[in-house]
């Protein structure tokens, strides 16, 4: 949010809206312990879609030897190559750049 010029106050309340979440999950009468959320936006909330595209607005650009493809909610990363440990490296790589670049 910062980096698209979002500052001062406005900054700060999204910084505080996002920090701090957590998440579990239920099925049936089974419940996972809770757990920290580091990344991504608040899902069903008015702010969500937003969130989203400014989440995912820079992902093409912070692997730039690869190609993405986003589509809605989902993001494919295409990567090809021979040898099977370049190609799990290259993707390893690539998903580590991606989240930091975010």
């Amino acid at each position: 949010m910062y980096n698209y010029g979002v500052r001062g106050v406005a900054y700060k309340w999204f910084a505080n809206y996002l920090k701090d979440r957590k998440q579990y999950t239920c099925m049936k009468d089974a419940s996972s312990t809770l757990s920290n959320v580091n990344c991504g936006v608040p899902q069903g909330s008015v702010l969500g879609p937003l969130l989203f595209l400014v989440y995912v607005n820079d992902i093409g650009s912070a692997v730039l030897s690869s190609n993405f493809k986003l589509f809605a909610d989902d993001t494919n990363l295409f990567i090809s190559g021979t040898d099977e440990a370049k190609l799990r490296n290259k993707c390893s790589t690539c998903l580590a750049a991606s989240i930091a670049g975010l």
